[in-house]
């Protein structure tokens, strides 16, 4: 052990020097670009592109540097994700690096309750190891878990992956994935046979009806938006929402359903498709099986019955079926509206098979389309390791184990043949006493995680938990027992994944501050200081790690690997999967590539699958004491998730209310004598919280908006979750509200 911590204490050093390099490599000349009153001194010498760090979009930024450190960014005219676009995140993203309170040196907490205290990378490597180590050996390896993230590049996540299921003998691991992307991941490999969103971003401008299912674009995607908006067909653009967002309002359709009764609207819509002859026989024939079970399935169920759940007129859903129906190129769009509910996957499936149905995929402009939420969200779902095996693979498949270990040059016997526990389970686990250590990546579940109190409890009773992220100030953080100071998105290398299935390029233009390491640099010290550094011997750089990335990924749907090296994703302006061998010679040709247009599906038989079951009732009920549904979601295009980033920026906090707020209808208002920026009491089964009312008719009587973005929103909501995708439902709870 001596010797290990002696050459431990040796490689610090070349990696604190690796992670402050210069940018070098893939630097264009000084763009063009308005210096306004820029100091001399910050005035560009050169220019590089990569893509934000921020959302799912994946945009192209222009970062402008000087002496090979970022000053400044435009948004990137050539690439084709966003065309010149930005919205306020990407403007501000360089903003967030500059942060007061980074986290500089890792950080340890003699005693719970304590002060944090500064520490070196030789003794924190210690502690890790030491404390993760007695842990399993008292209680098991199950009793360790990790918690990673869609924040942080591909490369990253598969060594996190590895090192810890591989390496470490860890056998529970999830992301923060779970909350938004769990279930467009099964329904899509339910119904397709793997998990492809099959579309391009260019089908927002062919689609002649675009449907959008508790999608607010305009907030949580303004460029996705800004796509539909350059669409020269003038189409129907039509919104299913509770809420009359800002979407909602820019729509020519607007379906206010009453909330969690999608799935049955979707079947009613389903079959009236049916009865009205919209069904495109030829595809459902050759490329669909089930179909003659799903029609049986909606016969059960009346217009009647649907009008009066979803509180939409029959008059309304026929308007609706006919939009759908006489469309030529109708693509069905969906995100958390849909993805966290308590019935989420079937909900998903239901839009899927509105697609099938009408033979609305494959096609340019058609599409049933999930809408991913973090910025590397969809290289988590291939490549992190903890839902399926590196590179979309089945931990319970021998031959993908058998394939995977090869690849990776490791004994089969390393790889678990079953997945370990979801997210939800994970804590449970904790409250049960099974796990006894946690170490969390560049994710903040004490503000996210639904039931935020439950979380905050099962952090308390953690022997060891370690938190791994770029700043010491996260209600997270604030628990840690170790903290471990990470190099944020344009202080590393690596690629993300975005919503169209675009790699795109990350780029280390900016130094970390102080003794911040990369989250790559410090599994490697991790597998060092393990004792399992000899198995990662090959993962020495992002770019090595990546080609092996390529490598899995041969033979499967994902397959990459006819991508040779960062220069060529940077040289097409990002490169969607599939990209085999044969692939790469169409990429100078067309960059908007979508799936299933030979009509072959992923399934043995080359079907896609009618998936379907009867809907059940929420969780929780309102009742007389809690009678109405709180809902939560996205409040601007300024803000992001925990505002852990946005909050950093002066610019972006001038954009949006300081502090919490809820929304309330005017009659509902009128009725509790609330006016409009009083404070009121908003209380559920958990918790009570205030928060400034904002009376305004984008809610529906008996309904309550929250934004997510603010800590003590998820004080209140019900931690319930899909049976099949283990997503939490924060969509749905009963609270009551009052006055002061």
């Amino acid at each position: 052990m001596a010797d290990k911590r002696k050459s431990l204490k040796e490689l610090i050093p070349p990696l604190r020097q690796w992670e402050g390099a210069k940018t070098d490599r893939l630097v264009r000349s000084p763009g063009k670009f308005g210096l306004g009153q820029t100091p001399k001194d910050l005035i560009p010498d050169a220019t590089t592109s990569m893509v934000c760090g921020f959302c799912s979009t994946g945009c192209g930024l222009n970062i402008h540097l000087k002496n090979g450190e970022a000053v400044s960014l435009t948004p990137d005219t050539e690439y084709p994700v966003n065309i010149g676009m930005a919205c306020p995140k990407g403007w501000e993203a360089l903003t967030p690096l500059q942060a007061d309170d980074r986290a500089t040196s890792p950080m340890i907490r003699d005693q719970r309750g304590g002060v944090l205290r500064k520490t070196t990378w030789q003794e924190a490597m210690n502690l890790f190891c030491n404390k993760f180590k007695a842990i399993q050996k008292k209680h098991g390896n199950e009793s360790v878990a990790f918690l990673s993230t869609g924040q942080i590049v591909a490369e990253e996540m598969a060594f996190l992956g590895a090192l810890a299921k591989f390496g470490m003998g860890i056998k529970h691991g999830d992301g923060n994935t779970r909350q938004c992307m769990a279930t467009a991941v099964v329904a899509y490999k339910q119904s397709f046979g793997f998990d492809a969103p099959p579309y391009t971003y260019q089908d927002f401008e062919e689609s002649d009806v675009i449907v959008l299912i508790g999608s607010n674009l305009c907030i949580a995607h303004p460029i996705m938006w800004q796509r539909i908006e350059r669409n020269p067909h003038q189409p129907e653009i039509v919104v299913i929402d509770p809420r009359k967002t800002e979407t909602a309002v820019a729509a020519t359709q607007h379906y206010p359903i009453i909330p969690k009764s999608d799935l049955l609207f979707f079947y009613g819509i389903a079959k009236l498709l049916i009865e009205k002859g919209y069904v495109d026989p030829e595809f459902v024939s050759k490329h669909t099986e089930g179909y003659d079970a799903f029609r049986a399935h909606l016969s059960k169920f009346s217009l009647e019955e649907v009008c009066l759940v979803s509180g939409v007129a029959l008059t309304e859903i026929e308007k609706l079926v006919d939009t759908i129906g006489q469309g030529k190129r109708v693509s069905f769009w969906w995100t958390m509206g849909v993805n966290q509910g308590h019935e989420a996957v079937r909900t998903a499936q239901a839009i899927i098979n509105l697609a099938l149905i009408t033979g609305n995929i494959g096609r340019p402009g058609t599409g049933a389309n999930s809408i991913t939420g973090q910025c590397n969200a969809m290289g988590s779902r291939l490549f992190s390791n903890t839902t399926n095996l590196l590179g979309g693979h089945e931990f319970s498949n021998p031959e993908h184990r058998a394939k995977v270990a090869a690849v990776l040059g490791m004994d089969e016997a390393l790889i678990p043949e079953e997945t370990g526990w979801a997210y939800d389970q994970i804590i449970e686990g904790i409250h049960e006493g099974k796990i006894k250590g946690l170490w969390v990546i560049a994710t903040n579940g004490a503000h996210s995680w639904i039931h935020q109190d439950k979380y905050r409890e099962a952090m308390e009773k953690l022997e060891f938990l370690v938190v791994q992220d770029m700043y010491t100030t996260t209600e997270t953080a604030e628990c840690a027992d170790l903290i471990l100071p990470v190099a944020a998105w344009a202080e590393k290398d690596g690629v993300f994944i975005n919503s169209e299935r675009r790699i795109g390029l990350v780029k280390k233009v900016s130094k970390a501050p102080g003794e911040a390491l990369s989250d790559f640099s410090i599994f490697r010290l991790i597998a060092h200081h393990w004792g399992c550094g000899e198995l990662f011997s090959q993962w020495s750089s992002p770019e090595e790690v990546f080609r092996i990335l390529t490598k899995l990924s041969q033979g499967q749907p994902c397959d990459i690997s006819g991508i040779e090296s960062y220069q060529q994703i940077d040289q097409f302006g990002g490169i969607q999967w599939p990209c085999r061998k044969e692939d790469v010679s169409l990429l100078g040709i067309d960059n908007q590539r979508r799936l299933f247009d030979d009509g072959k599906f992923y399934h043995q038989n080359g079907k896609a699958k009618f998936i379907f079951s009867d809907p059940v009732e929420v969780a929780e009920q309102t009742d007389e004491k809690f009678p109405h549904i709180l809902l939560t979601g996205r409040g601007s295009s300024a803000q992001w998730h925990t505002q852990t980033r946005t909050k950093k920026s002066a610019v972006l906090r001038k954009l949006y209310p300081q502090n919490i707020y809820v929304e309330i209808h005017p009659e509902d208002a009128a009725k509790l004598g609330i006016e409009g920026e009083e404070n009121v009491l908003i209380s559920s089964r958990r918790a009570r919280v205030e928060a400034a009312a904002y009376v305004t008719p984008t809610v529906q009587p008996g309904q309550l908006f929250m934004p997510m973005h603010y800590a003590k929103a998820n004080k209140l909501t019900y931690a319930s979750f899909d049976p099949y995708s283990r997503q939490p439902s924060y969509k749905y709870c009963a609270v009551k509200v009052e006055r002061l």
